[in-house]
């Protein structure tokens, strides 16, 4: 089975100059934050991937090649961006060829106007998609403000299904995410319960959790791990010295509107580290304001992240 418990990394996906997918910079950055015994498995192809803008054949590249670098031991984890069922079960049959072990559903569009808050629209659309789909499945919760996030009766009963193996648990609200953790507890006790919301990592490893996925673990994976241990250890001081250590670079990428800029000020951290190239993103996102991107990447060079970089056999030492 796929062990999800632990440090899940979304990783950014870098551009070259000319908009391509630039792997020679996505190959350091695999080697930097997704190849570390600390990291329990990866994520591509979501938002922080800027699945949404790639094309077919490119979601399977990113797929292949990210397998090709992890080799075979560490889950793989793929977004899957759909309209509709036909939709998400060719894009999640398309992830399980290129590799990946299991495939995050986002919510399609058609959940919204208040679908996404009963019960029966959403367990349809899920129990469609991993019928069809031979592959462990996962939900991507989204943020309730947005219209797209599950009610508490729709999210426990999409875990009772036989192919889903966790949840990204984006709820944004405290009471949501106890509320829904108590739920799926009760009838689905072995579906990896994954905290997701960046301004809320404390609290919510101290309501409970079976990891962290975040796209900030493209940029911090060391520190976000710090926090998963701690928690694990039911230590609170060393929860807090973790959640003291990542407040300032939470605030720096997450802070700012507009909040989907966030995976693009994770770029910016990176290219200071030395580990891409470039930090600009496809159309409809926008490049960081220079102010930003300056205070970001003097936020990162003043930080300890620089001597977590370490020394790869495939690509020698990042600087």
């Amino acid at each position: 089975s796929t062990d999800l418990h632990g440090l899940t990394v979304a990783t950014v996906l870098p551009f070259d100059h000319t908009g391509g997918i630039d792997w020679a910079s996505y190959d350091r950055l695999l080697e930097y934050c997704a190849m570390p015994d600390t990291v329990a498995a990866v994520f591509v192809n979501g938002h922080a991937g800027e699945g949404a803008a790639l094309s077919e054949t490119e979601r399977s590249e990113v797929i292949r090649h990210t397998r090709s670098v992890l080799g075979p031991g560490k889950p793989l984890l793929a977004g899957v961006i759909a309209h509709g069922v036909s939709d998400a079960i060719a894009q999640a049959r398309a992830a399980q060829n290129a590799g990946a072990d299991c495939y995050v559903i986002f919510p399609p569009a058609s959940l919204g106007g208040g679908a996404a808050a009963t019960r029966d629209a959403p367990l349809a659309f899920f129990r469609a998609v991993t019928e069809a789909v031979d592959c462990p499945a996962s939900v991507f919760q989204y943020p309730l403000a947005s219209g797209l996030g599950y009610c508490t009766e729709a999210l426990a009963a999409i875990a009772a299904l036989p192919q889903v193996i966790a949840i990204k648990e984006g709820s944004n609200t405290m009471l949501a995410y106890e509320q829904n953790f108590r739920a799926v507890r009760k009838v689905a006790p072995d579906v990896a319960f994954l905290p997701s919301n960046f301004d809320w990592f404390m609290p919510q490893l101290a309501i409970g959790g079976d990891g962290l996925l975040s796209g900030l673990g493209s940029l911090a994976p060391q520190w976000l791990f710090d926090m998963w241990q701690a928690a694990q250890a039911m230590d609170l001081a060393a929860m807090r010295a973790a959640n003291d250590r990542l407040h300032p670079l939470v605030r720096a990428i997450y802070g700012a509107a507009p909040i989907i800029d966030m995976h693009t000020r994770i770029k910016v951290g990176l290219k200071a580290l030395g580990i891409i190239e470039h930090a600009t993103p496809r159309l409809p996102l926008m490049p960081v304001h220079p102010d930003l991107a300056r205070s970001i990447s003097e936020l990162v060079a003043m930080s300890d992240l620089q001597t977590t970089i370490t020394t790869s056999p495939r690509h020698g030492t990042q600087s």
